[in-house]
């Protein structure tokens, strides 16, 4: 539950939308965004080939030199995210750091023709312990597998949550951003009740934040 003075002001937070090339994340700001959304898209050239892959979508002329940016409103929570999405080549990462700082939560979309590009979008988040779900975007000609087959692929830790989505649909893209902040949030009680265990003053401290 948010506190008394989130009445009067929603509450805002930053939320990334993260993954490999091609994967669909300018398409998930658009599809979502209530705003006109900032993008950095530049047109492909010839030199980035033997750099950038384009195996498994051929079709795809632009790619995100810097990063998207919308913003979504959840009237009834009083809630105000906004949305950042990053750039997925490797020479783009150096910017990863500085979008990361002061996210609530991270979305990492899935291609499952080219499963192994949201590998490091994985890796980057476990390794600061920025919470994040995996969304595998259904393209259409994409086959359909089992979530224990991607789970197992992707070598998933139990607690983290993969839904399936449709980047193109504003609905499916705001039900996934819902599920990850309840992601959150289960998380921060999850730990907000071991710290009440561990160190009452400390878990009342946060009791306050989260309440």
């Amino acid at each position: 539950m948010l506190s008394e003075s989130s009445d009067f002001f929603p509450v805002q937070f930053k939320i990334l939308i993260a993954g490999g090339f091609g994967v669909g994340k300018t398409t998930f700001v658009r599809s979502v965004s209530e705003i006109e959304p900032l993008t950095t898209e530049e047109t492909l050239t010839t030199a980035s080939i033997g750099t950038d892959s384009t195996v498994g979508v051929e079709g795809k002329t632009t790619t995100t030199v810097a990063m998207d940016f919308g913003r979504i409103t959840f009237a009834e929570q009083n809630m105000i995210l906004y949305l950042f999405g990053t750039p997925g080549q490797n020479r783009f990462w150096f910017m990863w750091d500085e979008l990361s700082r002061g996210a609530l939560g991270a979305v990492v979309l899935a291609d499952t023709r080219r499963l192994e590009d949201c590998f490091s979008a994985i890796e980057f988040f476990e390794r600061r312990d920025i919470k994040f779900l995996v969304a595998v975007n259904e393209f259409d000609s994409a086959y359909r597998y089992p979530e224990r087959d991607l789970r197992s692929a992707l070598a998933l830790k139990p607690h983290v949550p993969m839904l399936r989505c449709d980047a193109r649909v504003t609905r499916s893209a705001s039900t996934t951003l819902v599920k990850l902040v309840e992601h959150v949030f289960l998380a921060a009680t999850s730990q907000n009740a071991l710290q009440h265990v561990q160190n009452p003053t400390s878990a009342a401290r946060a009791d306050r934040i989260w309440s």
